[in-house]
């Protein structure tokens, strides 16, 4: 406790947030300013990266310098941090994503129910939602874009992406390195090095992270701590250029993560916003992948373009077990496991001609996915097992143009089309219905089906100065139609259910004043044939359909913003609305019998109406021995629904971070103490409705994550 007295004394004196690298401000005092660093961006695939100021896009860009100022370890600790924005683990085994970005998400463990929110790793995407939420390290950069992206990364992204990429190997020798703990205890260390192997030819890297969690919960069933993990990341790299004109970059990466089974607490025995909870079935996760990719970029003469082309592979392993019931007795558990192999490839061409830019190219993914799933039911009177196999394959076309039609108006148009055809085999719940150790199912359901989709966008940017843009577009996303691997009900077929299509109408505004900045955006999107999971309780435990339920509206507005109060105090904050309802519903998403107001009133799962926060960063020079860095920010985010029905939700949350950091006037060395959700808020990433059998009245499964973190780091690079 004393450390925490002394992190949020500090924080009342200095506080602060985080943007982008300082400098030193040469005035006579010798402060030194946090100074907002140019960010560049990406996403929009045009062989070279663009201020994020000046892209026509919603988009919250973070560099490698405000990654390391808010101690992110992996995806869901940004999720409080950008406007209208969910990056939450569902919890029923970690690390699997359940992304929600302007009110678009999902509530599924199933491998093969698509994202909303599409991820891609150094320009690969990820074609499964698990695996996404472990630990990371050496990230570049990191992009999130809100709205749907579909013209240039294709299907699943209705809500948005997430774009992260990992360093490249330099031609000059670097070092960085950390070390930190926390409470749990957690304690972990990283370190990349970087250099040159054969002159200006080949370069290499190696990244290696490891960390060691004893596990932050306290489980009431045996009192011992619960949330053990352990994780192991291994990173090597190499580039090869010749000249300036061309340039490859092979990554690799090998990842392994275990530890506990999700912290499940049962609201029919214990209250929301406590950390209570007592489960006799451990459980465990076991996860595995490798993946590589490799990168080709090749300027050319034709329209001064650059050809680029990323190749792409990912293998997924994944074992757990779950104490569902979460109570003292054996009433649900249930074990899965996940193998998964992806294999894709997009090769595409940026360049100018006169007053016109052109991004062009081909995308293809192929992805196989073996699921299956073990239920054993009130004390073994009841076992059954499900599961299946799912192939698919895409192909893509898409061409972007931003036509300059003076010094201050650009059109962008663009358009893309996409193919896919997926084929399962099915085996529905039931005893001897899966073999979880090879795999292999019993199939009473074989079938396969195509979609097809085209992706327009239409935009114009208007920019009277270097500091102002103000922008409009419409575009098109849908994901794609599919099949329910986790089939619970015999008399309901796993699919397939039709594509979700959605129109999307945004208006925004950038401006900059000098360092200060303030970006702006409203949107109204129309969605059609939405995709919904229904979670309903059921003689299995919980029975999950997949269905096109309605039709709905969404819209909304999103600001950001930075000031400099003084040379070296800087203010930012993020202000996000969203509101949306059903235009026309298909489905009795209440479950009462009959299609009517009732369920035209309900509210749209994950859709959360306020997210809003602000923070302050303070910068002091130390004489001759460095600078000392203080920053604090408060950020909320309401309540939401998790069913469809509106009786599992996900409470809203007021986080507060803080940290206190100490860097050498060489910059080489920084020593930091931070802590997160100071205040101890209780979140969960799910909350999955329970028949009265497995728990009492009330019962439900929700996986609690943690509260206050209180940690420590040792930094070093040269």
């Amino acid at each position: 406790m004393r450390t925490y007295w002394l992190l949020a004394g500090a924080s009342l004196l200095c506080p602060g947030t985080v943007f982008a690298q300082t400098q030193t401000d040469p005035d006579p005092q010798g402060s030194t300013a946090a100074l907002a660093d140019e960010i560049i961006v990406t996403a929009t695939k045009k062989g070279y990266g663009e201020n994020v100021q000046d892209v026509p896009i919603a988009v919250t860009a973070y560099g490698e310098a405000q990654l390391d100022a808010k101690f992110v370890q992996n995806l869901q600790s940004l999720s409080y941090d950008v406007p209208n924005v969910q990056l939450e683990d569902v919890g029923t085994t970690p690390g699997y994503a359940n992304f929600s970005i302007r009110g678009l998400g999902i509530n599924s463990s199933i491998p093969s129910i698509d994202p909303t929110v599409g991820v891609f790793i150094d320009g690969v995407y990820l074609g499964i939602n698990a695996g996404v939420v472990f630990d990371n390290f050496d990230i570049e950069g990191l992009e999130v874009l809100r709205g749907p992206q579909g013209l240039l990364f294709g299907r699943n992204v209705t809500g948005g992406a997430v774009v992260v990429r990992t360093s490249r190997p330099s031609f000059d020798f670097a070092f960085r390195g950390k070390a930190s703990v926390e409470t749990g205890l957690k304690k972990t260390v990283s370190g990349v090095v970087t250099g040159p192997i054969v002159g200006d030819v080949v370069a290499a890297k190696l990244a290696v992270y490891y960390s060691d969690d004893d596990g932050w919960h306290r489980n009431r069933f045996d009192g011992k701590s619960f949330g053990k993990a352990k994780d192991l990341i291994i990173r090597p790299a190499i580039a090869i250029q010749g000249g300036e004109d061309f340039r490859m970059d092979i990554r690799y990466e090998h990842g392994e993560a275990k530890g506990d089974g999700p912290a499940g607490q049962n609201h029919g025995l214990f209250r929301r916003g406590s950390f209570d909870f007592s489960i006799n079935n451990r459980g465990f996760y076991d996860n595995k992948w490798d993946q590589a990719s490799v990168e080709t970029n090749i300027d050319v003469r034709f329209g001064e373009g650059v050809i680029t082309n990323i190749a792409g592979y990912r293998s997924y392993r994944s074992n757990g077990s779950s104490d569902i019931d979460a109570t003292p007795n054996s009433l649900f558990n249930g074990d899965l496991a996940i193998n998964q192999s992806q294999l894709s490839d997009e090769l595409r061409y940026a360049g100018k001609f006169g007053t016109v830019d052109v991004t062009t190219g081909l995308y293809y993914f192929t992805q196989d996915i073996r699921y299956g799933e073990h239920r054993n039911l009130l004390g073994g009177r009841q076992i059954v097992s499900g599961g299946g196999a799912q192939d698919q394959t895409t192909w893509g076309v898409f061409v972007s143009a931003d036509w300059h039609l003076n010094d201050t108006l650009t059109l962008n148009l663009g358009g893309r089309y996409s193919w896919e055809r997926k084929a399962v085999k099915v085996s529905t719940l039931r005893p001897g219905g899966c073999n979880l150790d090879t795999l292999i199912c019993a199939t009473n359901f074989t079938d396969s089906d195509k979609w097809k989709g085209f992706t327009p966008k239409v935009g114009l940017q208007w920019q009277p100065g270097e500091d102002t843009q103000v922008y409009g577009l419409y575009t098109r996303g849908f994901r794609s139609g599919g099949y329910n691997l986790r089939n619970t009900d015999p008399g309901v077929p796993p699919g397939p259910f039709d594509q979700e299509v959605q129109d999307s109408f945004e208006l925004g505004v950038k401006q900059q004043f000098g360092r200060n900045r303030i970006n702006i955006a409203g949107f109204y999107n129309r969605l059609k044939d939405l995709q919904r999971e229904i979670n309903l309780p059921g003689p299995l435990g919980a029975s999950q359909v997949i269905r096109n339920t309605a039709d709905a509206t969404i819209k909304g507005i999103e600001a950001e913003v930075l000031f400099f109060i003084l040379p070296n105090l800087a203010l930012s904050g993020q202000l996000g609305y969203v509101d949306g309802q059903y235009r026309s519903v298909r489905f009795d998403i209440s479950g009462d019998g009959v299609i009517n107001d009732v369920d035209r009133g309900l509210k749209i799962p994950r859709l959360a109406p306020w997210t809003y926060g602000a923070g302050l960063t303070f910068d002091q020079r130390l004489g001759s021995f460095g600078t000392a860095t203080a920053r604090v920010s408060y950020n909320h985010r309401d309540r939401s629904a998790f069913t469809d029905n509106n009786i599992g939700f996900i409470q809203g949350a007021d986080m507060v971070d803080a940290s206190l950091t100490l860097a050498t006037a060489d910059d080489r060395w920084k020593f930091s103490i931070y802590g997160r959700n100071l205040l101890n808020e209780a979140t969960i990433g799910g909350d999955t409705l329970l028949p009265t059998a497995f728990g009492g009245v009330g019962a439900s499964f929700s996986p609690l994550n943690k509260g206050r973190v209180i940690g420590g780091e040792v930094a070093v690079s040269f």
